[in-house]
Formats: C-alpha cells, structure tokens, sequence
C-alpha cells in the first residue's frame, strides 16, 4: 500500500526567517529581551507561516525550523549524552561557499532521549496551529541518527571521547538506534504522524573526495553504509503503522552553498535497504548525478521524492523541464511511486539562502502547479 504521505508537492522543511524573527534572536543573544518574549515572536512567524504554506496550495507543512539556528545540532544538544560546542576549526570550512558558524556537536556520555526535549513542544505547537482545516498535516523535521556516527566516527575534530564512553562500537550503535526508537514514540504521543530525518552523510559517504579520505584513515565507505543502513532500521523497528518516516538526503546547505558533490550510486543499495516510507533525493543539478541509482528502490509502498526544483538560487525552472526530468524518473520508479519537492529547505542555518521571501513563494507554488498537473490533483 502507498503511504498518504510523502505528499506529491511536499517540502523539506526550513523557510526563509522574516527580518522581525531575525532581529529577534539577536537581540535575545544580547540579552536585549528574554525567552519568553523570543518565543512569543517565534510563534507569531510560525503561525504566519502555516498561512502562507496553505495559502500556497500545500497540505504537508512544517514550523520552517524558525526556533533553531541550525537544522541540526539544535535537536541534537539535547539528547541526553550529546553537547554544543564551539570547535577551534573544522565544520564551517567544508562549505563550497560561505563558512557556516563554528558551532558543533559531541558526545559527552551514554546516549539517550531526554524526556524535557524542547522539539516535543514545538511541535505540538505546530500541530495546534496547522491541522485546523481538516486537510493539512503538520511535518516534524529532525536530524537522522547517522549523524552523531558521522560527528564522532568520520568527521571529529579529535576531541570525540566515544572510546571513553563506550567499550565498542557496536554498543554506541545499539544506543543510536534505542535513542531514536524513543524519539519516535516522544513524536507518535504528541500526534506526529508524519515525521522526516535529514541525513547528509549518506551525501559524505557517496562523494569520490570523502572516500578517498576515508580510505587514508584506514575506512571503508561502504562498509560504513551497511552501518548506517542497520542503525537506521533497529531505529525504525517499532514505528508505529500510522506513522510516516522518511528522510531526506542533503549535500549541505548554508547561505547557498554545499558540501558534496556526487551521485547516489556508492551508497544506493544500503540507502534503499533502509524502510523509510519515503526519500527526499535532491536532483537539481550535474552534480546530483542520474537517475540510474533509483533502480535500487524496492517497490514496497515507500516514494522517492524528487528535488529537482532548487532552493539555493531565485531562477524558476521551466515547467517542461521538469516533467520531462519527472518521466524519465519513471523508467525506474512508477509515477504512482514518485513525488516532487524543491531540493532542499531555503534556511538550513537561520541565515537563509540567497533569495528573496518572495522568490521562494515561487519556488514553492511552482512544485505545487507542476505537481497538480502531473498528478492531476
């Protein structure tokens, strides 16, 4: 059976933050006003924006990541286990582009979920002032659990203490995956049906450049892959049946800039042995690669999510293009199966990309006109 959701105009989630929510923020980092008055701005830019995604022509929405300063390490710092810090170097050199802020996350004990998680809240929140009209779902976005693996395995700046914390690898695995069962149920109780992990590292794994690193420090990217695949299903064992998971697999997105570069097919075959009911693949360029990995999907009522509308730049895709892009997807993946989504969010750091709040509108209109007459919805 096909899942009622990836919906066939569906999002990745952040939004450009309106210039009163930014001011807002700084002036709470300055000390200039107090949580509870950034959180009374907060709620007014999210209630605004659920009118503007429905206004749209969209009944999949999300809060636009508006409360947080990464898409990320914002979730992530409050696990229980897990710290923000700032590196002396590292993270916000990798970007192709503009340097994101020097901010991370590591591993400071045994993983678990904690039960005061704010994102709980927030989304409840998004809920209450979204699925009011009886055809609007409210989507949670959180970062995939390979994302810590990535942190404290591939990517660390040599202060990971995972070696200190846990006796093997396999126990931190085993404690991923047990995090996140838990982070499924927090949502399922708060009404969540309908929840997407972002992943950027089956993207790390899937880039020529990153493997040959990888390779010089003695890894294997695939190997590493077959890993992921296993933490992300143990995660996903107990999912309830009305519940919708997806994920959405990134290249890196800051101020419009990227991180990697390559198609999916290095990873292809444990990215698609992992049963999420739909994946969000970003097709918006050369770099993307073909469609050619999409014979790896299994037709097993999950939907592939094409991107193929970009959110880095203000230039509209012609219309023609991109159903000609969406049949040829389909000599891999049946129509019935296949979605359409820019390819990634506008605002992965509250910075934004290079566009203006009116130029994404179009963006987004476009994926609903060319998803209603593809469809015919």
């Amino acid at each position: 059976m096909i899942k009622p959701f990836p919906a066939r105009a569906d999002i990745v989630g952040s939004y450009l933050r309106p210039d009163y929510l930014q001011q807002a923020r700084i002036d709470f980092r300055a000390g200039v006003i107090d949580r509870a008055a950034l959180t009374e701005v907060e709620d007014r830019a999210i209630i605004e924006l659920v009118q503007q995604q429905k206004a749209a022509g969209l009944d999949v929405v999300t809060d636009g990541e508006f409360r947080r300063a990464f898409w990320h390490i914002d979730f992530l710092e409050n696990l229980t286990g897990i710290e923000g810090y700032v590196p002396e170097a590292g993270y916000n050199q990798q970007f192709k582009g503009k340097a994101a802020p020097s901010y991370n996350i590591r591993l400071v004990g045994k993983l678990s979920f904690n039960p005061e998680h704010p994102f709980i809240g927030h989304y409840e929140f998004l809920k209450r002032v979204a699925e009011t009209d009886g055809k609007t779902t409210a989507k949670a976005t959180i970062p995939s659990p390979t994302m810590i693996l990535r942190q404290e395995l591939l990517a660390n700046d040599g202060s990971s203490r995972l070696q200190e914390i846990y006796l093997s690898l396999d126990q931190f695995y085993r404690d991923l995956s047990a995090t996140y069962r838990q982070v499924i149920q927090a949502f399922y109780q708060a009404g969540c049906r309908y929840l997407q992990f972002d992943d950027t590292n089956w993207a790390f794994l899937a880039d020529a450049n990153k493997q040959q690193e990888l390779q010089a420090r003695g890894m294997n990217a695939q190997e590493i892959a077959s890993v992921c695949t296993n933490i992300i299903n143990n995660a996903l064992a107990d999912k309830p049946q009305d519940m919708v998971i997806t994920t959405h697999i990134c290249r890196g997105n800051h101020a419009s800039s990227w991180l990697f570069s390559g198609g999916y097919e290095p990873v292809a075959e444990q990215l698609f042995a992992t049963r999420y009911d739909g994946f969000f693949l970003e097709y918006d360029n050369d770099r993307s690669g073909g469609f050619e990995p999409l014979r790896h999907w299994h037709n097993n009522g999950s939907k592939v999510v094409l991107g193929l509308i970009t959110s880095k730049f203000p230039e509209l895709e012609e219309a023609a293009v991109i159903k000609a892009r969406i049949e040829e997807a389909t000599q891999y993946v049946p129509l019935e199966n296949l979605c359409l989504s820019p390819q990634c969010g506008f605002a992965s750091t509250e910075e934004g990309n290079k566009m203006t709040v009116a130029e994404q509108w179009n963006k987004i209109r476009l994926v609903c006109d060319i998803a209603s007459q593809v469809w015919q919805s």
